[in-house]
């Protein structure tokens, strides 16, 4: 077993003290925190199948310009969290469907807000690499 030690880790404009690293393996990044972090959100353009990648964000956000189905995502860490924010276009109405992996309450999916412009948010955790505890709350303004 070897030893890294870091000390003083900044970050350049908001002093958040974070050391992130890779690896290597399957069971994708680890972080050690020493005070608050940022989840970015990972923009992902619009495609009739949409399957996100949990190595590379925990936050995403679309913007739907047709239906879309959320297939299983790829490099799922059972105790990864975090949401998916949906946005209508301009036109709205677009419909969502989600892989076997998704389960939301009451085991029921989650019906868009229909508007043009509509955003929603799925707030979810990995309960295990092949189930994904979802929330969905809808029509932010």
């Amino acid at each position: 077993m070897s030893t890294l030690k870091v000390t003083n880790v900044a970050h350049e404009t908001s002093t958040l003290n974070t050391l992130v690293f890779d690896n290597g393996g399957g069971s994708g990044n680890g972080r050690v925190t020493t005070k608050g972090t940022i989840g970015e959100i990972s923009a992902v353009s619009y495609a009739s199948t949409i399957t996100l990648d949990f190595r590379t964000a925990n936050n995403f956000s679309t913007t739907l310009t047709g239906n879309v189905t959320f297939a299983n995502p790829s490099n799922i860490s059972a105790g990864q969290s975090g949401v998916l924010v949906v946005t209508q276009d301009g036109t709205g109405s677009r419909t969502a469907a989600f892989g076997s992996y998704w389960d939301f309450s009451d085991g029921v999916a989650p019906t868009l807000s229909t508007g043009a412009n509509a955003v929603d948010m799925i707030a979810w955790i990995a309960r295990s690499s092949t189930k994904i505890s979802a929330q969905f709350v809808g029509n932010f303004s």
